[in-house]
């Protein structure tokens, strides 16, 4: 394929697009320039760290996994690569009631990744489990709300990369370079005042809603946080990208970006925050499924979680999913907080999350502490959901 481009590629990267080193990375790299060519950009460069979403064969389906299966008969990536959630806990699906056909075909997803070199720990918190970029480093992820935290909390720097995207990036160790790889696309263009209480990542989540559809893709600067955890990062950081699109923000005092304060000036009020969680709780929901961990919980949350639950049980019509990354269910299983999860009669899922399994049609009613599923569980389930923190979601579980 001959391009004609504005792009200047190096020898190396020449040969990738010449098909001097595979098919797989040639179709990488034509990927790769197209989008150059596309958004301007004037060279490529590398990249430390990729993140693939796509993965659930839910979301797949046979053309996207043929794809990948054309990919891997000679594709090979060349930095660390880690995937998206799957549709199902890989190993102890059953218990969780997925199907054999779609566990069969969810494990020939895995495995053509696998094949192509890619470290099949499914999350959507890669900087949780070691895929862990640092300031200032060039990235190429996809998950919208790891792109949010990598961009924002981190100030490493990539695009949201769709699947095809990344996995290009992966192949070849290169991106474009363009959008927030640049530093004149990183500046801030609007200010909020947030003057409402903040407590826990049920209301980190409703400010990302609040701030998103206002926002919409603009970079905005947050004044008035005093504090926030890592969890509470990333409950914002879902939401603002779910409900916005919002990939970068800066957030005065925790965040280490810097850029000029804009003069557009917007205020968070309590009665902001009130109505965003009247809009996700849905009148006459009929709470048959709790799900906590969008995004992946973190082992500091599966801790609260099993001290909540320890000497409690789940009550009869209700199913607990307790969402996170396989590394982090592993140290649970160590911990002892896995047996007394799963004693209470809730399950502690990897490698998935409510918002990519196959679960439509299983549930009717949604509580949660995550913006986001409430997103998702709407949208693609036709759920009604509730939002609340995570100690009430329990109560809630076992009442």
């Amino acid at each position: 394929m001959v391009i004609e481009m504005v792009l200047e590629l190096t020898r190396e990267e020449q040969e990738m697009l010449d098909g001097k080193q595979g098919r797989a990375t040639q179709k990488a790299m034509e990927i790769i320039t197209a989008l150059g060519e596309i958004y301007g950009a004037e060279r490529l460069i590398p990249v430390s760290s990729v993140q693939i979403a796509g993965v659930s064969y839910h979301n797949l389906g046979e053309a996207g996994l043929e794809y990948l299966a054309e990919m891997a008969q000679d594709g090979r990536v060349r930095v660390l690569t880690t995937l998206n959630p799957a549709g199902m806990d890989l190993e102890e699906w059953k218990k969780h009631g997925i199907s054999e056909e779609f566990a069969r075909n969810q494990q020939r997803v895995i495995d053509a990744f696998a094949a192509m070199g890619v470290i099949t720990t499914c999350t959507c918190t890669p900087y949780l489990i070691g895929n862990l970029p640092h300031y200032g480093e060039h990235i190429a992820w996809a998950e919208s709300s790891a792109v949010c935290f990598a961009n924002s909390v981190i100030g490493a720097r990539t695009n949201r990369e769709g699947g095809p995207s990344a996995l290009a990036a992966a192949l070849t160790g290169r991106t474009a370079e363009y959008g927030l790889h640049l530093d004149k696309n990183r500046l801030a263009q609007v200010t909020y005042e947030v003057e409402a209480e903040l407590n826990g990542t049920d209301d980190f989540g409703l400010l990302g809603q609040v701030i998103g559809a206002r926002t919409r893709k603009k970079i905005p600067y947050i004044r008035g946080i005093l504090h926030a955890t890592t969890e509470e990062l990333k409950a914002f950081c879902a939401s603002v990208a779910t409900y916005g699109g919002v990939a970068l923000f800066h957030m005065e005092g925790i965040t280490p970006n810097r850029t000029p304060v804009p003069d557009d000036v917007g205020t968070v009020a309590q009665d902001d925050m009130d109505r965003a969680r009247e809009e996700l709780d849905d009148e006459g929901a009929e709470i048959d499924f709790i799900s906590i961990g969008c995004p992946h919980a973190s082992i500091k949350e599966i801790a609260r979680i099993a001290e909540l639950l320890d000497g409690k049980q789940v009550a009869e019509g209700k199913t607990v999913w307790i969402t996170t990354a396989r590394p982090t269910k592993d140290l649970a299983i160590k911990m002892g907080y896995y047996e007394t999860i799963e004693r209470a009669g809730a399950f502690l899922v990897s490698d998935a999350c409510c918002a990519v399994a196959p679960l439509k049609g299983r549930f009717h009613g949604l509580m949660t502490d995550s913006a986001k599923a409430c997103f998702y569980a709407r949208g693609k389930n036709a759920f009604k959901t509730i939002i609340r923190d995570v100690e009430e979601c329990l109560r809630e579980a076992t009442s």
